[in-house]
Formats: structure tokens, C-alpha cells, sequence
């Protein structure tokens, strides 16, 4: 009896082990990294950490383009190895306080970023300009160190998100009317993540990791974020709240061969 007892464990272990390496599988033949991106050491974030939620602003229509943007072509998230094990660290973390990860973007490639120089460059296209940058003209973005020419993002160690309550989810965004503390109104484009006193993308002092524009309990929830990523090897950029970059990439951003401009898909 007891052996027929070990015999069905085994089986179960098997079938559970199967089921998973199954999985993986379907996940790679729908979502394949280019074979130039995992020999470099590029992951799916998703097969490092499952739990964190991700919502690519680049792949929809909103953001700050106002349309998909090149480049974007999976609703996946790819980084470097090193950054997805260090953010998955970060999740066990802020899992611990009640919340949970949401990644906006991570890994973007060159063409992406060639796509925002050409829409900078288009005075007649505004569709997103009261959600995203009422108050500067969208040729400075550049200028203003919102957006770069070569950007870290390409490099694969740096990403863009947030946290949210843990069991809840992102949902379209709601669209709010906020005043900051100089008297200035701008977009608050609620998604269901945690308020931080202004929204991703938004390009404005208002989005600077620490400004005088923001009600103290939105300065204390950037803090929270910034303390977290940190204790796990990040770096936060000053001027927008939710963008980290792991503090030892693995791709030097000195070097041209470190930004990459594989698809996402």
C-alpha cells in the first residue's frame, strides 16, 4: 500500500513538473525572444517573476504618442536577466507591505526611441498633449531630459513602474482633474495603481522623484518606492518618479554595442 501511495506521488510530481515545462513551452513558441537577445542574456520577466503585473503603455494608444509605438509588438516585458532577478526581489519585498509591482516598460528598443524623435518633431500632432505635457512644448522633451536620444531602456536594465495594491488590478485609465500645490491643474490618468501625486509619462517638475508641487503623503509613497527598489541594487532617475535602473547592468552606458533594437515580441 505504502508503495502504491509513493508511486502515485511520483506520478503527481511528474504530471506537475510535465504541465510546467509544457507551459514554458507554449509561452516561448507564442512569445519567442530574438535568438540575438537571449544569447546577450535577455529573459521574459515573466519567467522570472510571474507575479508582478505589467502593463506596456508603448503597445496601446495610451501614452503620450497617442498610438502604438514601433518596436512594441507582444504585450511582454524583456530585461536582462540581472534587473529581472533583482526586481523579483524588490516583489517579494513590497509583496510583504500589502502591494505589488506594475511595470509600464522595461526593455526598449532603438526604433522605439527613434519613433518618439519623430513625433517630437511633428508640431501639428497634440492628441496627448493635456494628458502628458500640458505645460512644456513637445520639442523640448528631449531638451528636458524627459525622453533621450539613446536611451537606457535600450540597454535592457531599466524600467518604468509602480506598485498597487496586492490582489487588485490595473484598469483603463480614468481620467481626473488634479491641482498641484503652486495651482497648476493637471491630468491624473487613474489606472488602479497606488496614487503618486502624478502619472506616468507626465512630463512635468510635478513628475520629479522630490518637488514642492505634491501633497506629503504622495512624496512619502514615492519614498516607499524609491527605498525598495533601492535596498534591491536600483537607481531612481530624479526627474520622473517611477524610472530605476539597476545600478550594476551588465551593458555600460558608454559603450555603442550596449543598446540593442530587437522587437519586442
Amino acid at each position: 500500500m505504502g508503495g502504491f501511495i509513493l508511486k502515485r506521488k511520483r506520478m503527481k510530481k511528474n504530471f506537475l513538473l510535465f504541465s510546467m515545462v509544457s507551459f514554458c513551452m507554449i509561452f516561448e513558441l507564442c512569445y519567442p525572444i530574438p535568438q540575438e537577445a537571449r544569447a546577450k542574456g535577455f529573459v521574459y520577466l515573466h519567467e522570472i517573476d510571474p507575479t508582478i503585473l505589467v502593463s506596456l503603455r508603448y503597445i496601446s494608444n495610451e501614452n503620450f504618442v497617442g498610438k502604438p509605438v514601433d518596436g512594441y509588438k507582444k504585450p511582454v516585458v524583456i530585461m536582462t536577466k540581472q534587473a529581472a532577478q533583482a526586481l523579483a526581489q524588490v516583489q517579494k519585498a513590497v509583496k510583504k507591505d500589502g502591494y505589488s509591482l506594475v511595470v509600464y516598460d522595461a526593455y526598449r528598443p532603438q526604433r522605439a526611441v527613434n519613433h518618439f524623435m519623430r513625433w517630437s518633431e511633428d508640431d501639428k500632432d497634440k492628441s496627448k498633449e493635456a494628458h502628458y505635457y500640458p505645460y512644456i512644448e513637445k520639442e523640448k522633451v528631449f531638451d528636458l531630459g524627459y525622453v533621450a536620444k539613446r536611451s537606457g531602456h535600450s540597454r535592457g536594465s531599466t524600467v518604468d513602474l509602480t506598485i498597487i495594491k496586492d490582489g487588485e488590478k490595473v484598469h483603463e485609465l480614468i481620467e481626473q482633474d488634479c491641482q498641484l500645490c503652486d495651482g497648476r491643474v493637471i491630468k491624473l490618468l487613474d489606472d488602479g495603481t497606488v496614487n503618486m501625486g502624478s502619472s506616468f509619462d507626465l512630463f512635468d517638475e510635478a513628475s520629479h522623484t522630490h518637488n514642492n508641487l505634491i501633497e506629503e503623503q504622495f512624496q512619502e509613497r514615492r519614498d516607499y518606492l524609491k527605498a525598495k527598489m533601492e535596498e534591491h541594487g536600483f537607481k531612481n532617475y530624479s526627474q520622473e518618479w517611477w524610472h530605476y535602473t539597476l545600478s550594476n547592468e551588465p551593458f555600460s552606458a558608454d559603450k555603442d554595442d550596449s543598446y540593442f533594437d530587437f522587437p519586442i515580441e
